[in-house]
């Protein structure tokens, strides 16, 4: 199995270059960083987790700009976001940013997508809550044209281009990885349909048991090797019993909470994750 860790990162915790550095002396696969271009005022929408919002919710630093830290001072660890909020962002821009910082790290990208919750937030950049993955499929559609054709076009309901030229192309073809965050039989016909992998978070073993051979029957019947998409766990459990049940199952990453804290906090508790790895 291969280890991750996942942290906001903020303007008030350990920098992401620092904590990119220490992860992978500490042999971490990967580090995953997720996003929220802003938080709306009202909270009208409630945190899905229940209670009030955390703090680092409206802290984040941009992720691309976090993780083209992290590359600069890492060689092997992979750089993933955890999630990205594609329906926030034009597609045209955001196939760029993936593919600079896939080639200027030498193909470590892995792009974790997800439709994300915070209906003001996402109406604050001109989308539609119930349409919101139809935009996302769209938007990934499209990236994937301008990642693969040297003359991009695309034809969709919610996005639409003539032929283009964006480069660079990434280094890792025919894309980066794209995984899928989210739950339900829905999201398996998603990550089915247009991913790479797929990124539950939290799920039990006995949950993720049948979880797995429900996308495994869904990807046969659609004609798609199961074998072909991978299985991350964000968050969790620092347990090596329940990690290894998890391996067992077929999940191939395991991904590690940590806080969005200062380096006395953090490193500590990446040094008790280490322990799992080794």
């Amino acid at each position: 199995m291969k280890y991750g860790i996942a942290m906001f990162p903020t303007d008030y915790s350990i920098r992401p270059d620092d904590l990119a550095r220490a992860a992978e002396e500490r042999g971490f696969e990967s580090v995953f960083f997720p996003e929220h271009t802003h938080i709306p005022t009202s909270r009208k929408t409630p945190y899905p987790a229940g209670g009030e919002l955390p703090k680092e919710y409206s802290h984040t630093h941009d992720p691309f700009v976090a993780l083209a830290m992290a590359a600069a001072v890492t060689k092997k660890l992979k750089l993933a976001t955890g999630i990205c909020l594609v329906i926030e962002r034009d597609p045209i821009v955001l196939a760029k940013e993936v593919a600079s910082l896939d080639l200027l790290s030498g193909g470590r990208v892995l792009f974790g997508i997800g439709g994300g919750w915070n209906v003001e937030e996402m109406a604050n950049h001109g989308t539609v809550f119930k349409s919101r993955w139809k935009l996302l499929r769209e938007r990934i559609e499209a990236m994937k044209a301008i990642w693969g054709a040297d003359a991009a076009t695309y034809r969709g309901e919610m996005v639409s281009f003539d032929p283009i030229w964006s480069y660079p192309k990434p280094a890792q073809k025919p894309h980066p990885p794209i995984l899928l965050g989210g739950h339900g039989p829905k999201a398996l016909d998603r990550v089915v349909a247009y991913c790479d992998g797929w990124m539950p978070i939290g799920m039990r073993p006995s949950t993720m048991k049948d979880a797995l051979g429900e996308l495994r029957k869904r990807a046969t019947a659609a004609g798609r090797n199961p074998n072909s998409i991978s299985v991350s766990l964000f968050w969790a459990p620092a347990d090596a019993a329940i990690l290894a049940q998890y391996a067992e199952l077929g999940v191939e990453r395991a991904i590690f909470p940590l806080p969005p804290a200062a380096r006395d906090e953090v490193l500590p508790q990446l040094d008790d994750y280490a322990k799992l790895i080794h």
